[in-house]
């Protein structure tokens, strides 16, 4: 993997954190609401993984905003 790379799923790592606590959320209750599992919000917020446009958008709409919103960074 190229360094921008993990740059770039480092700083989506970070954002999705940074709202899901905004939120009062906890990854396990994320991870419910969004249907996928709590180690896969793990990995992402931690940017050790790229993971589909699906599950972005699975994401964003249980944190009520929109993907748009997620990658301004």
């Amino acid at each position: 993997m190229q360094e921008q790379d993990k740059d770039i799923l480092h700083l989506l790592g970070e954002k999705l954190r940074q709202v899901r606590t905004e939120k009062g959320l906890s990854q396990s209750e994320l991870s419910y609401d969004a249907n996928i599992p709590k180690n896969q919000v793990g990995r992402i917020e931690r940017g050790e993984i790229s993971t589909s446009i699906t599950n972005l958008y699975k994401i964003c709409t249980a944190l009520g905003i929109k993907v748009k919103d997620l990658i301004d960074f």
